[in-house]
């Protein structure tokens, strides 16, 4: 039993090792609504999201991650939101569906906050015929599909300006325990609570160039803080082009563009500073997304935070 135990607790750390549970992304700018709940109906349209991410390529069973979000306001000072994910490791899946709602606050004509709560569940499913043991006969352990699914609640908050934004999420909430087994009352295994920290500025050139320097900031106990810091540069609103240093994990380079102001296209390539270097060609991760809906006139009438590809 101790020795599943350790397996378990391990298959749930992936893929930011230990303690991080919720998958990660190297665009986090561009997909800021999966780590803020806050940041639904803080611009005014309708958008579509998605994120595919193919961790460490190269070494059997790494991590595989399908995200999708949709968000949209349902009034000046209302938004809705949601996601759904989907994240392999070897003979582990987890799933996880949420939908939010966000109020946001005016301070004056241009600083708002952006307050919200998220409510959704989440199933870990471990495949028994994957695993093989040492020492086989475990009673703890057979060839099953076992799975666990349980709710989840998430807060989040943001204070946002045309050049700026800062805020801060909390999600599983509830810290419910992964049970496989019906039997596995004394089961360690938890939704651990996660703490993020994100914020950027905008620096304007002219007409043509924007510079947004920005951080994600990650938290699980009992292990450090993680950090993700970015730069990008922004060219007529169309192109972009990025880079990350994550803390004792990756750098990352980003590219992408944003077509007729609706269809938007980025790409990341990470490279590990880890031993996993030496049996990983790196991480591929692709961002695609549609908007629809009212485009700001000027940017001083634009209500949008942290606006997660070039804003008119």
């Amino acid at each position: 039993m101790r020795r599943l135990s350790i397996i378990l607790l391990a298959l749930a750390a992936v893929p930011g090792l230990r303690a991080q549970q919720l998958p990660q992304l190297s665009q986090y700018v561009s997909q800021d609504y999966l780590y803020n709940p806050a940041v639904a109906g803080s611009r005014p349209w309708f958008e579509l999201r998605s994120a595919h991410r193919n961790q460490w390529v190269g070494i059997q069973d790494a991590p595989r991650t399908f995200m999708m979000s949709a968000t949209t306001p349902i009034a000046s000072n209302m938004g809705l939101g949601g996601f759904i994910y989907t994240d392999n490791v070897g003979p582990t899946r987890r799933t996880g569906v949420q939908f939010s709602y966000a109020y946001h606050l005016r301070f004056n004509d241009r600083i708002r906050m952006g307050l919200s709560v998220a409510f959704g569940a989440q199933q870990f499913l471990i495949d028994g015929s994957k695993i093989t043991f040492r020492q086989t006969g475990d009673p703890a352990m057979d060839d099953q599909l076992r799975g666990s699914l349980m709710p989840d609640a998430t807060f989040g908050m943001q204070v946002y300006h045309e050049n700026w934004w800062v805020g801060a999420a909390a999600p599983q909430l509830l810290n419910n325990r992964i049970v496989f087994y019906d039997d596995q009352a004394q089961s360690m295994s938890r939704l651990e609570n996660h703490y993020y920290a994100m914020g950027g500025y905008r620096f304007r050139f002219g007409d043509d160039l924007r510079l947004e320097p920005s951080f994600l900031l990650k938290y699980v106990e009992p292990v450090p803080a993680k950090l993700d810091l970015t730069a990008t540069v922004y060219y007529k609103d169309m192109l972009w082009l990025g880079g990350t240093y994550r803390t004792n994990d990756a750098v990352a380079l980003i590219v992408g563009c944003w077509l007729k102001k609706r269809f938007q296209f980025g790409y990341s390539y990470d490279v590990t500073t880890t031993n996993i270097a030496r049996y990983s060609t790196g991480t591929h991760e692709v961002m695609l997304a549609f908007t629809f809906g009212k485009t700001p006139v000027t940017k001083a009438a634009s209500t949008a935070a942290a606006v997660p590809s070039p804003a008119p």
